[in-house]
């Protein structure tokens, strides 16, 4: 594994050099969109709406839209706001474990001691054990404010990023709200098919038979030679200065977190004023 991020842990006058490991990785297999006439890769270029220009990605700047106005944040607007640099893991309190909601967990990343001793890192991480608490801190990374729980695994210290609490839904439905009768009867049966299907959690148990069905395929598919030449079909791009490749992934979640935003900001004002609407957005 290559670290991410390097920094401090701190909580009160106690300072504990780490670095700071993706735990996770995506397993799933990687698949372009090719032409099916002859097998040419389909690129995304990020293309001006107005004068129809291919944009080189250091002429990008970023904005907001709020449905009626535009307004442009220019790199140096960004650059002016509060600093994003610290490389402190700043401890704002400890909680009991079991009151840091399930719901809110994010990505995950793994600690490690950056120092010739270990000794505060091992103390940290004892300390956390014999208390039950989960350390809740406060830090940046890639240039954004992170809050995230710090709590033990095995003998590595893991943080992982939490949801702000304006990120999560609150869960509403009607149904809920109305009575219903459950019998002693039910419910013991109930339990009783709840514990034919009891056993300890062994994830190692659990595989991506889809995942395993795509690779399977592939392999056939190059064994009986049902394959193209990459470079005589992808051809080659010349990248932009200090650019980035906008691959099918990155489009696809580009396009569902601005669909996200459009339809929160159209659901806001219908709940205040129904009469109104606002014009759609261009996608």
């Amino acid at each position: 594994m290559r670290s991410i991020w390097k920094g401090a842990l701190t909580f009160g006058l106690v300072n504990v050099p780490v670095k700071v490991y993706s735990a996770t990785e995506d397993h799933d297999v990687s698949l372009h969109q090719v032409h099916n006439k002859d097998g040419g890769r389909i690129r995304y270029q990020r293309i001006c709406e107005i004068d129809g220009e291919v944009v080189p990605y250091s002429d990008i700047d970023r904005a907001y839209d709020d449905g009626e106005q535009t307004v442009v944040l220019t790199k140096d607007d960004l650059a002016s706001l509060p600093s994003e640099r610290s490389r402190e893991i700043e401890v704002v309190e400890f909680v009991p474990s079991d009151q840091v909601d399930l719901l809110t967990l994010d990505k995950a990343y793994y600690l490690e001691p950056d120092s010739s001793s270990p000794k505060a890192y091992v103390l940290l991480r004892k300390t956390l054990e014999q208390t039950d608490r989960t350390a809740i801190v406060r830090f940046s990374l890639r240039q954004k404010t992170r809050l995230a729980a710090l709590r033990v695994r095995g003998d590595v210290l893991v943080l992982q990023t939490l949801l702000w609490a304006d990120e999560v839904r609150e869960a509403a439905f009607p149904a809920l709200d109305e009575s219903v009768r459950i019998s002693a009867k039910e419910l013991e049966m109930s339990a009783s098919l709840v514990d034919s299907f009891s056993k300890d959690f062994d994830p190692g148990e659990f595989t991506d038979e889809y995942q395993e069905e795509l690779r399977t395929l592939i392999d056939a598919k190059l064994e009986q030679g049902d394959a193209i030449d990459t470079e005589a079909t992808f051809g080659t791009q010349e990248e932009d200065d200090g650019g980035e490749v906008i691959d099918l992934m990155e489009a696809l979640r580009a396009s569902v977190e601005r669909s996200r935003a459009a339809r929160q900001q159209k659901d806001e004002p219908a709940k205040k004023a129904p009469a109104k609407k606002k014009a759609s957005k261009a996608s």
